[in-house]
């Protein structure tokens, strides 16, 4: 079990402790309000007596696009929407403000949403788990929320013909080391090793990387294949029309979604069990959720187009000079720059901006870049993009504590929003006890909470994009090196 640094336990309670104080302003100002504890910050582990004691239940949830996030501080996602019900439903008959408990919801990443629960710095795992064999050992679930999925086959254009699963024997498998997809992959591959065959590559894939995203890039050919539960599927299929779901080819069938609890707590486990069987998928309420955050296709956008390699290779050495010449990653810039414009050097915003990396004509000739006439070329737009990025850098983001990594992502946030917003969100995120140094689960949600997401959402995207062009790059490496051992066979 990994355990959690005291200093990433403050940073996501002190967000969760200031959600809490921004539900009700009005109220929590009144006197004669009662105030619950608000020490949920403290490790505390006990049963549904003492969250009642201490009128506080803490969610933990992964920050996704689906399950949990902040818009101009307000929550978000399908954890939110049964958390407030589950609320609801614990305060019936409870007149008083001093007995009403109160749902609080603690962001972490999915490797660490587990180990938290059993540090008693979370009381319900709301993450879409699946209830599987290794992870009963480990916690107890409550009545099934969402059943009978199938863990299924999605292909996209770049996949090979495959009639069966054990066709994937011998071939890279991007997925999520800590899903139950990589579980249920790992027999698959003893299966196969006990016929004789070779077993699945199982490569992990970021942990960031959510359902969807890993889809997005299947859709695209970023990735041939990826495995996925069969609702998820057939909801984004809707979005991404390039894949295909092969419910013929399923790692595993019949499977469980639910809450999360640590062991030997009844009550709870009776209190969620009883919400269960009035809000899971097939009630009013499941399918309520269902159609709001996964039919509607507003709340994903396109990640990358049919389009996206052959754009991708014809920019490639551009994007390879001039991250050279200002130190950066090439791919990320090039993640950048389909942020941007899905790297189309023909697209002028609304605002004027222009080319692959959406410069105002204005701001590239300014005397800090001195880049005139960007909409003439890719070239010329992308060199004034990067240096750009550099100057904010060098003149908004020297703080010596941040890391390099961190310094980029704030001059990505300071391109979009602005350098004066960027210092209001570093100001913020030290007033909600974040870290103001690091992006990801700190800054971002400061950003969320004083201009909603759109920073944060084209933040995240160019990491997405990244890991995307990331993987491309190792795929296309890898199908070169197998294809030169081929000639070497045949001669």
């Amino acid at each position: 079990m990994s355990i959690l640094s005291s200093k990433s336990l403050k940073i996501a309670l002190g967000l969760c402790l200031l959600l809490v104080a921004e539900m009700d302003k009005a109220a929590l100002a009144q006197d004669t309000t009662p105030k619950f504890d608000l020490r949920v910050s403290e490790p505390w582990t006990g049963d549904l007596d003492g969250m009642m004691k201490r009128r506080v239940i803490r969610f933990l949830v992964p920050y996704s696009k689906t399950v949990y996030f902040l818009d101009k501080g307000e929550q978000f996602g399908t954890a939110v929407e049964r958390g407030r019900a589950f609320e609801d439903q614990l305060n019936q008959g409870k007149l008083e403000a001093d007995e009403q408990v109160v749902v609080v919801y603690v962001p972490l990443p999915r490797d660490q949403l587990i180990p938290a629960l059993h540090q008693g710095l979370g009381d319900i795992v709301a993450a879409s788990l699946t209830v599987t064999p290794e992870r009963m050992k480990d916690v107890d679930f409550g009545v099934p929320l969402i059943s009978n999925i199938k863990e299924v086959l999605v292909t996209g254009p770049a996949a090979p013909a495959l009639s069966r699963l054990e066709d994937l024997s011998g071939r890279d498998l991007y997925v999520r080391k800590t899903s139950s997809y990589y579980e249920h992959l790992a027999t698959v591959n003893d299966r196969l090793k006990a016929a004789k065959r070779a077993p699945i590559d199982l490569v992990p894939a970021d942990e960031s990387l959510e359902d969807e995203d890993l889809l997005d890039m299947v859709n695209a050919g970023l990735l041939p294949y990826a495995i996925v539960d069969d609702y998820r599927a057939e909801i984004w299929a809707r979005v991404f029309p390039d894949i295909k779901i092969r419910s013929d080819i399923a790692v595993s069938e019949g499977g469980d979604i639910a809450w999360a609890i640590r062991k030997n707590s009844p009550l709870l486990k009776d209190a969620i069990d009883d919400f269960a069987w009035t809000h899971k998928l097939g009630t009013a309420f499941g399918n309520m959720l269902k159609s709001r955050y996964y039919t509607n296709d507003t709340m994903v956008r396109r990640a990358l187009s049919p389009n996206a390699l052959q754009d991708i290779s014809e920019l490639a050495d551009t994007f390879q000079k001039y991250g050279e010449e200002f130190d950066f990653d090439s791919l990320l810039i090039m993640a950048q720059g389909y942020q941007e414009s899905q790297l189309d050097q023909q697209r002028v915003s609304p605002s004027g901006a222009v080319g692959v990396m959406q410069l105002l004509p204005s701001t590239a000739a300014s005397k800090d870049v001195d880049v005139p006439d960007i909409a003439s070329s890719a070239d010329r737009n992308i060199y004034a993009g990067a240096k750009y990025l550099r100057y904010l850098i060098s003149t908004y983001i020297s703080d010596p504590h941040m890391d390099d990594h961190n310094r980029v992502l704030f001059a990505f946030a300071a391109y979009n929003a602005g350098p004066g917003n960027l210092k209001k969100f570093r100001d913020q995120a030290v007033a909600m006890g974040l870290d103001p140094n690091r992006w990801f689960d700190n800054v971002e949600h400061a950003a969320a909470a004083l201009i909603g997401r759109q920073t944060v959402q084209y933040v995240s995207n160019i990491r997405k994009y990244y890991i995307a062009y990331t993987l491309s790059d190792k795929i296309t490496m890898k199908r070169a090196v197998d294809l030169e051992q081929a000639e070497q066979q045949k001669h």
